[in-house]
């Protein structure tokens, strides 16, 4: 999608590799989801609050979708975990 950047960061724990991504669009992060990389879902996210800060972390993986216009994806809405959807 035009816009979305996605950074990744990883680290040794022990035997296993964490991991953590990081989602923006533009300078405006939208979520974050970590978890080990030999694990097939994400463990845990955070979704960021529009108006500053972040909600609280919530288990597995978040909730995307991507917003079009026709056939063309013009966005992204993340579902924060009181059941709003933020888009970006």
């Amino acid at each position: 999608m035009p816009g979305l950047r996605a950074d990744f960061f990883r680290r040794a724990e022990g035997d296993r590799m964490a991991t953590v991504g990081r989602y923006s669009m533009g300078d405006r992060e939208l979520l974050m989801a970590w978890g080990y990389v030999d694990e097939e879902h994400c463990r845990h996210n955070a979704v960021r609050n529009p108006v500053g800060g972040w909600h609280a972390p919530v288990n597995g993986c978040p909730d995307v979708e991507l917003v079009r216009d026709g056939q063309t994806v013009i966005g992204l809405a993340v579902r924060a975990p009181g059941g709003e959807w933020i888009r970006a």
